[in-house]
């Protein structure tokens, strides 16, 4: 199993929008609202690599009011 972070920084008056939109994504398996550079840190749980791009790239920077990601892939 590979686990990522992933930092979103959305437009002003996007973050709830977004967060329910991540809802809706398959490998995000929490997502919360945060104070600070980003708005909102996400969890990415899947079984390869390769999947955390997928969920990043077709899911999560496809939505409305993404501006900017980042993406921490965990190592233990």
């Amino acid at each position: 199993m590979v686990y990522a972070f992933v930092l979103i920084k959305t437009g002003a008056g996007a973050s709830a929008g977004v967060l329910d939109s991540l809802e809706g994504i398959t490998g995000i398996v929490e997502a919360h609202i945060v104070a600070g550079e980003y708005d909102i840190i996400a969890e990415v749980e899947v079984d390869e690599v390769h999947d955390v791009l997928d969920v990043v790239s077709s899911g999560v920077q496809t939505l409305d009011g993404v501006l900017d990601t980042k993406t921490y892939i965990a190592l233990e």
